[in-house]
């Protein structure tokens, strides 16, 4: 098991140096928990009651969006799996054919 202070740590040392950080289902409550979402856009795959009860996430930059990308930060809620893998893919500047994985 990772030790949540150096968990916090990485995230924040990606943020910092202005690396591509995705997030989707619950996941993004980690880059909340590390202060990555400050001031960042984000959806989140959480319930509104979770939201508020995690008491860590910025209920003023929240959004129903299925996939959000704010700066190098890409947030997505479970369901939208398929575009976080594009948004994503893109982002890092990969080459491939995003026809392929579309229904």
């Amino acid at each position: 098991m990772i030790n949540n202070e150096l968990f916090d740590f990485i995230i924040k040392q990606f943020a910092s140096n202005e690396l591509v950080i995705a997030a989707i289902s619950s996941s993004p409550y980690l880059l909340a928990k590390a202060g990555v979402l400050t001031e960042k856009k984000y959806t989140v795959g959480l319930t509104m009651e979770s939201i508020e009860k995690l008491d860590v996430f910025d209920k003023n930059n929240y959004s129903e969006e299925l996939i959000v990308q704010d700066g190098n930060v890409i947030t997505a809620r479970g369901r939208g799996f398929i575009s976080f893998g594009i948004y994503l893919g893109k982002a890092l500047c990969l080459e491939f054919d995003e026809r392929w994985y579309l229904e």
